[in-house]
């Protein structure tokens, strides 16, 4: 029993820890051969004056689903630069809207439970069924606040307005796959 807590603080500690182990280091490109650095190595494809760019999910069992990344390298949403933030939800939510009308989402993972190194947004039909009450209510782009660091956010359209769910770590799953 005198064990107990410290494995709780280690399981806690582990539970929060990056799935993902990030050595992705675009002056390095050796590198970037790990799967985990694919979107990082997407993101050197894209011309330098590009700041925020969409790819169709590759991944087979996400086929209605589609990504938005910055071309800059970061981790964590919270930490890009405001304006970059603004662009990229911006640019995530008209891809959305072209695709699914007003039944489309935008989601963002926890770090913590996230299989790539680089920043992304996850686009796809969202489903009303998992609506709950845990939400802030914006009614421009620009007024979306940045999760704290290390936090998953989903966003939704309610009508003219903006439902903005902050706390899930896994956010994706409000999508359809």
């Amino acid at each position: 029993m005198r064990f107990l807590p410290l494995f709780l603080a280690f399981a806690t500690f582990a539970a929060r820890a990056d799935i993902v182990d990030c050595h992705c280091d675009v002056t390095r490109p050796e590198t970037l051969t790990a799967r985990q650095c694919s979107l990082c190595v997407e993101a050197e494809k894209q011309p330098p004056d590009v700041r925020v760019f969409i790819l169709k999910d590759v991944n087979p069992t996400k086929p209605g689903r589609w990504i938005v990344l910055p071309r800059a390298h970061d981790r964590e949403f919270a930490q890009l630069p405001p304006d970059l933030r603004t662009e990229l939800l911006r640019t995530a939510i008209e891809k959305a809207k072209s695709l699914f009308g007003d039944a489309w989402g935008v989601a963002y993972n926890a770090p913590a439970l996230q299989t790539q190194c680089h920043v992304h947004l996850h686009i796809g039909k969202w489903m009303p069924a998992v609506e709950n009450s845990k939400f802030i209510t914006v009614e421009r782009i620009e007024d979306i606040p940045a999760p704290p660091k290390g936090v998953g956010f989903w966003i939704h359209p309610v009508g003219k307005t903006l439902h903005v769910h902050i706390g899930d770590e896994i956010a994706e799953t409000v999508l359809v796959r």
